[in-house]
This record gives C-alpha cells, sequence and structure tokens, in this order.
C-alpha cells in the first residue's frame, strides 16, 4: 500500500552528476514501491558539498568520492550513522565515436600527441570528483605535465562528455557509466585501477533534514537487491 497522502513527503536530494541515470530510475521505482516522491538535484559533488555546507535543505547527499563527504562530515553537516559507501565506477578515455584515434593506456602514453592541436574534456580537476581521479591517474602515468595547459575544465563529468560528443575535444576522462547512453562517443580505453583512488560512492543523511527517517529508509533502499538491479543495469558496481 501507498503511504498515506499526508506522509507522502517529497524528499530532496543531492547528488553526483554521474548518478543522474541511474539515480533517476532507482527514484521512480521507489516512488512506484512507497508513493514517496524523490526529487533530485544533480552538480558535481564539489558544487553540491559546497551548497549544503552553506545550509542548502538537502534531505540526503550522494558524493562521487569521499573527499567531499569528510568534508561535510567534518563540519557536521550529516547524521552520525547515516553515512554508507553504495556504489564504485571506472575511469575510461572517450573519444567521438567517428575518430580514428587508438591508445593504449600505460606509463608516460603519448597522449599529449594524441590530443594535437585539440584539447581534453575534463571534470574540473582540482574540485570535481572525475577530475581529480583523472588528474591521479595521469600523474601515476608521468603524463599530467605534458597535457595539463591543454584540459578543457567543466563543472561537472557529463559536461566533459558533452564536450566530445559535439567533437569540441578529441579526447575526455570522464566514468564508464557516463558513456553507456551516449550515441556520439566511444571509449577508447579504461585507466587500471590502480593508478587512481577508488572510485566509491558514499551516501548520507543530512543533519537537519525535516525528513531524517524517510531519508535513512531512502538510503536503505538504495542498498536493497532492487536498487542493485538497477544501478547494475546502468553499469555501476554495487557496494553491498
Amino acid at each position: 500500500m501507498h503511504a498515506p497522502a499526508a506522509m507522502a513527503e517529497e524528499l530532496l536530494i543531492f547528488a553526483a552528476a554521474s548518478l543522474q541515470d541511474a539515480l533517476g530510475a532507482a527514484a521512480q521505482f521507489y516512488k512506484r514501491k512507497t508513493g514517496v516522491t524523490v526529487v533530485a538535484s544533480y552538480a558535481g559533488s564539489s558544487t553540491l558539498a559546497r551548497q549544503i555546507a552553506q545550509g542548502a535543505p538537502a534531505d540526503a547527499f550522494i558524493s562521487a568520492n569521499t573527499r567531499w563527504m569528510d568534508y561535510l562530515e567534518a563540519a557536521g553537516r550529516i547524521e552520525g550513522g547515516s553515512r554508507a559507501d553504495l556504489l564504485r565506477n571506472r575511469l575510461v578515455l572517450i573519444a567521438p565515436r567517428s575518430s580514428p584515434v587508438q591508445l593504449s593506456i600505460a606509463p608516460r602514453f603519448p597522449l599529449a600527441q594524441a590530443l594535437g592541436e585539440g584539447w581534453l574534456a575534463m571534470a574540473d580537476p582540482d574540485h570535481v570528483p572525475a577530475g581529480l581521479y583523472g588528474k591521479a591517474a595521469l600523474e601515476t602515468l608521468g603524463v599530467w605535465r605534458s597535457v595539463a595547459a591543454r584540459i578543457a575544465r567543466t563543472d561537472n563529468v557529463r559536461g566533459a562528455v558533452a564536450l566530445v560528443a559535439r567533437g569540441e575535444a578529441p579526447l575526455g576522462i570522464v566514468y564508464r557509466t557516463d558513456v553507456l547512453a551516449v550515441e556520439h562517443v566511444r571509449i577508447v580505453a579504461e585507466f587500471p585501477q590502480d593508478t587512481h583512488p577508488a572510485i566509491v560512492y558514499p551516501g548520507a543523511v543530512i543533519a537537519d533534514s525535516k525528513h531524517k527517517a524517510r531519508a535513512r529508509e531512502w538510503l536503505a533502499f538504495l542498498r536493497s537487491t532492487e536498487a542493485a538491479a538497477v544501478f547494475k543495469q546502468y553499469g555501476f558496481a554495487v557496494l553491498h
């Protein structure tokens, strides 16, 4: 049975941009199951975490890395005991589908040469998780300095995918899940997992949420076998 109308409050979830398709599908499943509407605001995890720190009225937050969840936890902005790691992802190098470029990712691989006169599309490598992971991988492989001045920085990972899809950047570094539903890009190669920190998505209830019980229920649903099937469909690895 659905919850009575008086109980069916909306939940406002702040979530990493890379989760948009998968979390949207999970939210639809959850609404059919409970009658509760989940409204999600998607952006780079750094942007969302700063908004929450400044008092934005979110009920829960799902970050694309642990750094920004740590930031909110240190600021006392998440509910004690509510934090849990939910998902993992992979990092890939992409190109327009029509591009003939072929590269194998290895130490000192010729990334700058492959760019030609173009730019490397990445989420902001100073703040946004996808960019932080990408920069770490390129530093590990010894090629960051060769491309550091040629980064086309975007506010979130979906922006980097869009630049490559439109042909405005010949190559980009994004999450594997971001490519699966995009027609005009292809994966050139996948970064070895030991070249960057593990790509982990933690979730938590926000400390001053007015719907804490419902937010905890939502996060519990995301750890259910039903939600796991949704996330796997969209290419994520499930951590429970």
